[in-house]
């Protein structure tokens, strides 16, 4: 039985059912071709026309690690306390009882927060020796979805880490295959493709029983081709071999790569689940997001990387009333804790590197004032599948959480998100020293920063 095979038997598909794109609002058609236009743009181009002879440099005797075909990277918007979920210290008379803190392999654990992460334990590993640049929201999560700077030269130009992976992981698309490398899941404003061309830039969607939506016509599919037939009929001259050049080829793009999308059972029955399935995951967006994430990767259609964000931790107040950390750890818990499950049960969670973190923590020991967490350094990030060895904790910090004691790494500093972007790359078998000659400045851009002087590296203690 294939992955796939394994994975509908867990996950049940819901049955087709078209919802007609015209008959829709405008508001719904806009935000349609808006989705589009921000990531299905020439996807699926093979090769890539404007990269195949980007020069490129490559540190020496790099080795990669090449234990995961995709990864799913989840931002925890809002910056989770560290030291009440994966870095837990237990204040007498501060930490909820509740919270049922066990020893699991030697890490201590809410297990009552959130106890079905607690039952896959072994395949985690958490990182705790982590130092975020930055403790201010937009900035910290700008910074944690590009690997740099915001403010820094590059940092204007630079591609999301799902650009790259779509860059570095387009030559091994096959033919069929009807999805873009890059997806993102409940995402709003975030980095894109940068400097690199729009085929490389993100599809983005909210995921919902009702499919990816918007992908027949009012009057048929028979009515539909033959308009899709009189279109290039009319202006292939203007869209191929376009005499405007890049922007008439990428609109070309745009229309092939979207029809690809529609009347397409495939990408109907990866859309689309019912109400028991949502409710597995705990009938959430958020969980929902999971759901469709792992049915994606089942299906094997060609995406690579799929960011899934998740916020509402910003904690500043009544922590521990049942609307805020208790609310958003089940949550959490129900998704993410079901999706390891099930992408282990299906043999997708060795080759799938789950990566969760939010832009920093929170602070440690008492709380405020307001009986809250306020902005913090001191972070965590979370990490299972893609070969590492799990049921541990990387890195130890002071009996507060205030601040690292053992980095627990080679490199003997605190982690940065510079090398949490290194070790994604690594274990996808990415060069992450790699410099490109392609950029606007024409200074080099480096998939992570100072690539030369090997400051930024990925922690290969998580896989032993």
């Amino acid at each position: 039985m294939n992955p796939q095979e394994k994975f509908d038997r867990l996950v049940t598909r819901y049955p087709h059912d078209h919802t007609h794109f015209w008959r829709r609002p405008l508001s719904s058609r806009r935000q349609f071709f808006q989705l589009l236009g921000a990531g299905v743009s020439g996807c699926f181009l093979w090769p890539p026309r404007s990269l195949t002879q980007t020069p490129t440099w490559t540190a020496a005797g790099v080795k990669v690690q090449g234990r995961a075909r995709q990864a799913i990277f989840i931002l925890l918007a809002g910056a989770p306390s560290h030291t009440d979920l994966f870095d837990l210290k237990v204040l007498a008379g501060v930490t909820p009882n509740n919270f049922q803190p066990e020893d699991l392999n030697g890490v201590l654990f809410p297990v009552g927060l959130m106890p079905r992460i607690a039952e896959q334990f072994g395949k985690v590993a958490t990182v705790r020796s982590v130092r975020s640049w930055s403790a201010v929201h937009g900035l910290a999560q700008t910074w944690t979805q590009i690997g740099r700077n915001p403010t820094s030269l590059s940092g204007r130009i630079a591609p999301h880490i799902g650009s790259i992976v779509a860059v570095e992981k387009h030559p091994e698309r096959r033919p069929g295959q009807t999805l873009p490398s890059f997806l993102q899941f409940n995402v709003g404003n975030s980095p894109a493709a940068g400097y690199l061309p729009g085929e490389y830039a993100p599809l983005r969607m909210n995921p919902s029983a009702g499919g990816l939506g918007s992908t027949t016509h009012p009057a048929g599919e028979v009515r539909f081709n033959d308009r899709w037939r009189l279109l290039h009929t009319l202006d292939d001259s203007l869209r191929v071999n376009s005499p405007l050049g890049k922007p008439g080829e990428d609109l070309n793009d745009f229309y092939d790569s979207a029809r690809a999308l529609m009347y397409n059972p495939t990408v109907d029955q990866i859309f689309r689940f019912t109400t028991a399935d949502s409710q597995r995951y705990g009938n959430t967006a958020f969980g929902n997001a999971c759901l469709v994430a792992g049915k994606t990767l089942a299906a094997n259609q060609g995406a690579r990387f799929i960011q899934i964000n998740f916020g509402g931790w910003d904690h500043h107040g009544d922590i521990y009333s049942p609307n805020n950390l208790y609310a958003q750890a089940r949550t959490l818990d129900n998704g993410l804790g079901t999706l390891i499950a099930d992408l282990a049960a299906a043999g997708l969670l060795e080759e799938t590197l789950i990566v969760a973190c939010g832009e920093f923590g929170r602070t440690v020991g008492r709380l405020t004032g307001r009986n809250g967490r306020d902005h913090f350094l001191q972070q965590f990030v979370f990490f299972a599948g893609g070969g590492i060895q799990g049921g541990r904790a990387i890195g130890v910090t002071n009996e507060t959480g205030a601040f690292t004691i053992d980095p627990g790494w080679s490199r003997q500093r605190d982690v940065r998100i510079e090398d949490v972007e290194a070790t994604l790359y690594s274990a996808l078998g990415i060069n992450w020293t790699t410099i490109r000659y392609d950029d606007p400045f024409r200074r080099g851009f480096e998939y992570v920063p100072f690539a030369r002087e090997d400051t930024y590296g990925p922690i290969d203690e998580l896989w032993g």
